[in-house]
């Protein structure tokens, strides 16, 4: 499977989780509301069913006080009740709606008590206006207990619809908490599902894509090290692709720097026999001189003489040529690294090299581990090169030090010759340039190109600091092995 569909996959599982989380709390919060939307009316039955039936007592207890004390007074809180009890009965039936046992409860109660406001008021218009009938109806009425056989029923009624009320808000109570334990357990499952799901995924991929890349990136650190390795690659996705990529590069390289290390190998040995079989006509030209000048010497004239001398320097020039061709052939070959004192090292070089004329100055120079014949090209090139551009008569210094850094050392030959212009500071290294006359026998033109070469092989790094007059500082950097 991709990459991409793999963590597609992820997400779109993360999201169903979401998503499922998201709906059954939804579902949930609904039955929430809906319990506590019925608790809330609920409450407001129970409270509107103890007013309703508080109201009705206080009808019963005025209706009394006033047929004790036949005090009027007590007729307010009757009259005021009367027309209070049926809105509150009304409000009742709209919370409660119909076809119920509730209903029925509180339409039972609602005629019982208009039962007892016609038993009231009889007897309330009795004595007010016909005292001889109200006694009448005392006898008959009130002391057979006919308005509190009334009054007890509806108490009872009362007491049954509260505790049916009750009953159902401790039904929808419990379905409330179930509501919100549910709601938290799901929301705990489906956040641990996510969680893991989240985790699990992102670890796998992460884990997976890391090892493959890890592996990658030594195959490309292998390739820029000439090791020409390949990885082994099992997926399918965008990092195989990648994979295979590499591979073929690898192998594509590793092909084309075996051909260029087989051609060069070619190069190297064909320039070598060629600079060697060059010598020989070169010697033979300036023997044949040298014989000419001996055995014809009076019969030459001084202008033959003059242009016979010319030749020998020119054949001279020409080997000189042919043994920097043969020495820069000869960079291509490997020797064993050793430990060499540098110091000593430049010291013989200087020995050979340096006119006792010139002043020289060597710094505390470290002690390496490396190729010597390398090593060694680089300090005597650098330092015939500051004896060749110094003037004798100029009273030359040449100086030699070092900085040691972390990783590398840093080693500069200085010299304070003729100086190098600023436009010809990259071309002195191509070989064959110099900057004197090519009539000059000791100025070939191959020993910085012998140097940057040594210098690029080494993956090493060369500077010059230099301008016309005013000498010259060559820097380059050096590792042991």
């Amino acid at each position: 499977m991709k990459l991409s569909y793999q963590i597609l996959l992820a997400f779109t599982l993360i999201i169903l989780l979401s998503v499922a989380d998201s709906y059954t709390n939804y579902m949930l919060s609904k039955k929430v509301q809906r319990n506590s939307q019925f608790l809330a009316r609920s409450e407001e039955i129970i409270r509107n069913s103890n007013k309703t039936h508080k109201a009705i007592i206080e009808m019963q207890s005025a209706f009394r006080g006033y047929l004790l004390t036949n005090d009027e007074t007590f007729l307010d809180s009757y009259f005021k009740g009367s027309k209070i009890v049926p809105k509150l009965f009304k409000e009742q039936q709209l919370r409660i709606g119909n076809n119920n046992n509730q209903r029925a409860i509180l339409d039972s109660i609602s005629n019982m008590h208009n039962s007892w406001l016609s038993y009231s008021a009889q007897l309330i218009d009795s004595r007010k206006k016909f005292p001889d009938s109200y006694q009448n109806l005392f006898d008959t009425s009130l002391k057979r207990h006919v308005g509190k056989k009334i009054n007890d029923a509806i108490n009872v009624k009362f007491s049954r619809f509260d505790k049916i009320e009750y009953k159902r808000r401790k039904l929808h109570t419990d379905r409330l908490l179930i509501s919100l334990k549910n709601a938290h357990t799901f929301s705990f499952i489906f956040l641990t599902l996510t969680i893991v799901v989240g985790v699990f995924s992102t670890a796998f991929i992460l884990v997976i894509t890391t090892k493959r890349i890890n592996s990658m990136v030594s195959l490309a650190e292998n390739i820029s090290k000439g090791n020409f390795t390949s990885v082994r690659d099992t997926g399918n996705d965008e990092l195989s692709a990648l994979a295979v990529s590499l591979n073929t590069m690898s192998e594509k390289l590793d092909k084309n720097i075996h051909e260029l290390k087989n051609r060069n190998a070619e190069l190297n040995k064909f320039a070598y026999v060629v600079s060697h079989d060059l010598k020989a006509p070169v010697r033979g030209i300036h023997n044949v001189i040298t014989w000419i000048e001996e055995d014809h010497a009076d019969e030459i004239s001084p202008e033959i003489k003059r242009y016979l001398r010319i030749i020998p320097q020119k054949t001279q020039r020409m080997e000189a040529l042919i043994n920097g061709l043969l020495d820069y052939a000869r960079l291509n070959l490997k020797t064993p690294p050793e430990t060499i004192d540098t110091n000593a090292l430049v010291q013989e070089i200087a020995d050979s090299v340096v006119p006792r004329t010139f002043k020289l100055e060597i710094g505390d120079l470290p002690d390496l581990f490396t190729e010597r014949i390398k090593l060694e090209q680089v300090f005597a090139n650098l330092i015939s090169n500051a004896v060749k551009y110094t003037p004798k008569e100029q009273g030359g210094i040449i100086q030699i030090k070092c900085k040691i850094f972390p990783n590398f050392y840093e080693f500069s030959v200085k010299d304070n010759g003729m100086g190098i212009a600023v436009e010809f500071h990259q071309k002195i290294f191509e070989i064959f340039q110099t900057l004197r006359e090519q009539n000059e026998q000791e100025s070939t033109g191959v020993g910085l190109a012998i140097v940057k070469k040594i210098i690029d092989d080494q993956q090493e790094s060369i500077t010059v600091k230099s301008e016309l007059g005013e000498g010259t500082e060559f820097i380059f950097t050096w590792r042991n092995s």
